[in-house]
């Protein structure tokens, strides 16, 4: 269980991406009696550690009574398997983690990527009437292959989850800080300035605050959190912050896009 309380995205995304997949699933009965077909697929796309897995896994909470298949790294290679098993088990959910790993457009290596099209054939080879969800998450939304982010019935609902705006930053800060007694007013210039930055910036930046409090045996306050602050933004931390602490750039994948 992960609540919804836990997963900060802008307004209404949340509901949105859980009302597809258990919308269709609760009335699977009627669909099926006026010809409706029931799979679905829905793509979660947008730079890393901006809450995608997070959302799945609230939404896996969400979904009590249905299968579910989790497939990432090599494992995608059993989508096949996967989908098979979905749809003896149905209702089912499968999920293809970082599916930009094998089903980026052909044009970008040499050869065609025969996994890719294991991805697509699961999408298509389903039954109408399978009530099986495939939940798809990526990095690269750019490289994706056309036919399976655009086409109805592989993907129906495309949804980008994006770096957090001030508003959400507020909300990661108040989800990270725990019992610890910082002021809204250092909250909300926290908030202001941490342009660009994911949820792990921000747990990162609570644990660092409350160290440099600990260090000084005392008890954590603003001038702490202001302290974490510039030292996470600091020039010589850039690289670090990169690595470990989730700093994406202003751009949406950086100086590479």
């Amino acid at each position: 269980d992960l609540p919804a309380s836990d997963v900060v995205l802008p307004e209404g995304l949340p509901e949105r991406i859980t009302g597809h997949v258990t919308g269709i699933a609760a009335h699977a009965e009627a669909l099926r009696r006026w010809g409706q077909h029931l799979k679905r697929g829905v793509l979660l796309y947008g730079p890393p550690g901006t809450g995608k897995t997070h959302t799945v896994r609230h939404l896996l909470g969400a979904t009590t009574g249905h299968t579910v298949f989790v497939l990432h790294g090599e494992t995608l290679s059993l989508v096949g398997l996967a989908a098979a098993m979905a749809r003896n088990l149905q209702p089912s959910i499968v999920v293809l983690e970082d599916c930009d790993l094998v089903a980026m457009d052909r044009g970008f290596g040499a050869g065609a990527r025969p996994l890719l099209f294991e991805v697509l054939d699961a999408l298509d080879g389903l039954d109408s009437d399978a009530d099986v969800a495939f939940l798809l998450t990526t990095n690269r939304v750019d490289v994706l292959e056309e036919a399976l982010a655009q086409r109805p019935g592989r993907v129906d609902l495309a949804v980008e989850i994006p770096l957090p705006g001030e508003r959400e930053r507020r909300r990661l800060l108040e989800l990270y800080r725990g019992a610890v007694p910082f002021t809204d007013a250092a909250l909300d210039e926290v908030a202001h300035r941490s342009d660009a930055r994911t949820a792990s910036f921000f747990k990162e930046l609570m644990r660092r605050a409350v160290l440099i409090a600990a260090e000084a045996d005392v008890a954590p306050a603003d001038p702490h959190l202001h302290a974490a602050l510039a030292s996470l933004l600091d020039e010589q931390e850039k690289l670090s912050a990169k690595l470990i602490t989730g700093f994406q750039d202003p751009s949406p994948y950086g100086d590479d896009a």
